[in-house]
């Protein structure tokens, strides 16, 4: 298998940002990365479970680690089906790690499975507050409450629903939007193949506005003085920045700068590039309504 591209793709990307060192970054498999679930185990713990891998310390996460050897079969390492740590992309741990919950909040996580961001913040508010996780399908919502009591989470709530049906008032909310996962494409795997085969604009474009009407919603839902944080596994302009900014052109909604120790194209949109970092690529947004 290899990556091809379509005409439209390059074009627009080319566009975008240097498409060669683009091309030659989303050629290269992914480094595998995993995040310690403090729920249940310790940084110590898993270093010293995992003694015949290679563990170095993801920049923007205290529990994240990047997997430095050729193997990738991780999932299949000790402790893993324990719940001890989690088989994570390091880019999506920075959502969590941005909104930053205590444990005395409510949170809704609008758009949950597989969990990874959900056992995370948990993890982060030491399993006290309150998280609402929900998610539309019930295959979803199956994975879902799998992760979640494999990591021994117990301060969540699952609910399936449509998230534009969602009522209720929340210190904070994350909004890890559905979208065409453009920044998950990552060495010739089948689901990088598929992503650019499938990729066309009026699929960007028909996302974009169910992701704006999901940032609406969740908006109406947060609390004065509570924190939105907006995420994508895309690239694409009309799912990113386009959306956030549609909220603040139509709300009091207001953004806050992003301070992590990786590049991005600005801290105003934290979009990540995969050449920057040597990530997936990602787009996250925090915003506050005052």
């Amino acid at each position: 298998m290899e990556i091809s591209f379509k005409r439209q793709f390059v074009e627009k990307y080319s566009r975008l940002t240097d498409f060669g060192e683009y091309k030659d970054a989303v050629s290269k498999f992914l480094r595998r990365s995993i995040r310690v679930n403090t729920l249940k185990s310790s940084v110590d713990e898993v270093r010293s479970l995992l003694k015949g891998w290679t563990l170095t310390q993801i920049p923007w996460c205290s529990d994240g680690f990047y997997i430095e050897n050729d193997r990738r079969d991780i999932g299949n390492a000790p402790g893993h089906m324990q719940g001890m740590f989690f088989v994570q992309s390091s880019v999506s741990m920075i959502p969590s790690v941005v909104l930053n919950p205590s444990k005395d909040d409510l949170v809704l996580d609008m758009a949950a499975s597989p969990g990874g961001k959900t056992t995370h913040l948990a993890s982060l508010m030491k399993n006290k507050g309150l998280i609402i996780a929900n998610d539309i399908e019930s295959s979803r919502v199956r994975t879902l409450v799998s992760n979640l009591e494999r990591c021994g989470v117990m301060n969540s709530v699952v609910t399936m629903s449509d998230a534009l049906s969602l009522k209720g008032s929340y210190d904070r909310i994350l909004l890890d939007a559905p979208c065409s996962a453009s920044g998950l494409v990552r060495g010739p795997t089948a689901n990088s193949i598929r992503t650019l085969r499938i990729w066309n604009q009026k699929t960007v474009d028909r996302l974009a506005k169910l992701q704006k009407k999901l940032i609406t919603h969740a908006y109406s839902l947060l609390k004065e003085k509570g924190t939105m944080v907006y995420s994508t596994c895309t690239l694409e302009p009309e799912e990113d920045e386009q959306v956030v900014d549609h909220l603040l052109g139509n709300s009091s909604a207001r953004l806050l700068s992003i301070d992590l120790p990786l590049k991005s194209e600005d801290k105003k949109y934290f979009k990540i590039w995969p050449q920057y970092n040597d990530t997936e690529g990602f787009f996250v947004a925090k915003m506050i309504k005052p």
